[in-house]
């Protein structure tokens, strides 16, 4: 995923309350890092990660985003 992208996709997640509880939780980031790395490679790998690991908020951040989910995942 590009970064751009990654940083879209970083935004929708911590909009919604529960995607960026379950993001900080699997990511093992903590908001004082996530801001610090927003940007960084590892940062777009665990955004992917974490949208490919769960259909639903793949389809949902992609239809927010107006991407094909595929653009997320990869």
């Amino acid at each position: 995923m590009d970064a751009v992208l990654a940083l879209r996709a970083l935004a929708a997640i911590l909009e919604d309350p529960a995607l960026c509880r379950r993001f900080l939780a699997l990511s093992g980031f903590d908001p004082q890092t996530l801001r610090a790395r927003a940007a960084a490679p590892e940062t777009a790998e665990a955004v992917a990660a974490f949208l490919a690991g769960h259909e639903p908020d793949l389809i949902r951040v992609a239809g927010q985003l107006g991407v094909p989910p595929e653009y997320l995942a990869r």
